[in-house]
Parts: C-alpha cells; sequence; structure tokens
C-alpha cells in the first residue's frame, strides 16, 4: 500500500526531520505502518530526489541518511523517489545516494527510482535500484499505455532478478478504456515483468476492471522466474528481492 505525495508537512522539524500531516495522518507514520503491516501489506512511502517533491512538499535532496533512517524507524517496506525540483542535477549525482542511505538504514526497502527515464536511467538504474521508470507518467488512454510499453521494451535485455524496468503503475479500472484494451494493458505488464501496482479507487472499481486485477494466471506468469516470454524473460517477484548495495 503505497502512499505518494502530501503525506508530509509542508516544513522539516528543527532538527530536519520529514513531518506527517496531521490532519491527514494524526496518528504519524509509525502507527500508520503498524496497521498496514498488521493487514498483512506492505507499506510505501514517496519522496523526491530535489529539494522539494512535485507538489512542493519537502524533498529529501542533501536529506537522504536523515529519511532513509525515519523510514526504516516507520516499518517502510517500498521508496518511491521521484525527479522534481532535481537543481538540474544529473541522476548519478542523486538517486546512488539514496540508495546508500537506505542500505544504510538497517532495513530492506524496496528502492524504486521515479526519474521518468531521464539522464540514461537503463544504464546505471540495474545497479542503483530495484526498478527505474523507463518513461513519463502513464494516462489513462491507449496511446499512452502503448508508448509506455513499447519505450520500456527497448530495455528489457537490462531487467533480471532484484531489478526490473518500470513503465508506471497500471490504470486498470481508471474508466478511460475499454474492458479489451485493459485485459491487454494488465498482459503487456504481466509478460513484460512490470511492477503490477495497481493505481485505481478499489473502494468504486467496476467488477469487470477488478476481475483483470485479480486474474491468477497473469500474475503467475509476472512472478514466474522461470517463464520466458517472446518479450522478454525477466523475474518480477517484486517482494522477494529488495535493496542492491554498491
Amino acid at each position: 500500500m503505497n502512499l505518494d505525495d502530501c503525506w508530509m508537512k509542508e516544513e522539516r522539524d528543527a532538527n530536519g526531520k520529514q513531518q506527517a500531516d496531521e490532519t491527514r495522518f494524526p496518528s504519524g507514520m509509525k502507527a500508520l505502518g503498524d496497521y498496514i503491516h498488521s493487514k498483512g501489506l506492505r507499506f510505501g512511502i514517496y519522496s523526491s530526489a530535489g529539494t522539494k517533491t512535485c507538489e512542493g512538499r519537502p524533498g529529501s535532496l542533501d536529506y537522504e541518511e536523515t529519511d532513509a533512517n525515519s523510514f526504516a524507524s516507520w516499518g517502510v517496506d517500498y521508496l518511491k523517489y521521484d525527479n522534481c525540483y532535481n537543481k538540474n542535477l544529473h541522476g548519478l549525482a542523486r538517486y546512488p545516494k539514496m540508495r546508500d542511505a537506505l542500505a544504510k538504514s538497517g532495513r530492506k526497502i524496496f528502492y524504486s527510482i521515479c526519474n521518468w527515464g531521464e539522464d540514461n536511467t537503463m544504464q546505471w538504474g540495474p545497479a542503483t535500484g530495484n526498478s527505474w521508470r523507463t518513461t513519463m507518467d502513464i494516462k489513462d488512454y491507449w496511446a499512452s499505455m502503448e508508448y509506455n510499453f513499447f519505450e520500456s521494451q527497448k530495455f528489457a535485455h537490462i531487467a533480471g532478478p532484484g531489478g526490473w524496468n518500470d513503465p508506471d503503475m497500471l490504470e486498470v479500472g481508471n474508466g478511460g478504456m475499454t474492458n479489451d484494451e485493459e485485459k491487454t494493458h494488465f498482459a503487456l505488464w504481466a509478460i513484460a515483468k512490470a511492477p503490477l501496482i495497481i493505481g485505481c479507487d478499489l473502494t468504486t472499481v467496476k467488477a469487470d476492471s477488478l476481475a483483470i486485477l485479480m486474474n491468477e494466471k497473469l500474475i503467475a506468469v509476472n512472478q514466474d522466474p522461470n517463464s520466458k516470454q517472446a518479450v522478454c524473460t525477466i523475474n518480477c517477484s517484486m517482494w522477494h528481492r529488495f535493496i542492491r548495495t554498491p
């Protein structure tokens, strides 16, 4: 269960630490993480490799160890690390710092690089994170989904156990595609071994879309390290491999 932007206050505390938005999360991040874990789920969180997040909240650039230690203390299992307000610094000047900080934190945290495929991510992503975005953000229509898939598959050869190409989260259930298009979308992400991250509202999703998201056979293809597809042959059991160390 991944939190995206705006979980944090607009300012750090006096010690430079991220603070939970008290209106949204009055009990704080540690209590939230404990609750998520009590439901048998993993806890994902968001930050940016810049001075601010994409919505203008405090980013983690130059605060990598402080934030990584906070994430570990809260029980975080997954970090989506965005690319906004990056001071025009190359990804290699920013993303390995958080990799190293996570490795030092004492907790295994899946590291999802989200720099939109810029700075030739595909050249250094496998040595830096557990997944790396290969494209800009996906949109809820066929042409965007198709573009992200084909762009991502140009780099199928660099992915493998422990690190995967990420063409962005699933748009299944958001209403912008037909049922057949949603089926194709889910199937393509599965055979590409892409992270299968649901991006719709599960409290209102239609039954047909939910059935696609719960297709056990396709999920098994996505997770099976021995399945060989025409597109690529990489393993995406996301939670079975964790942070890479230098």
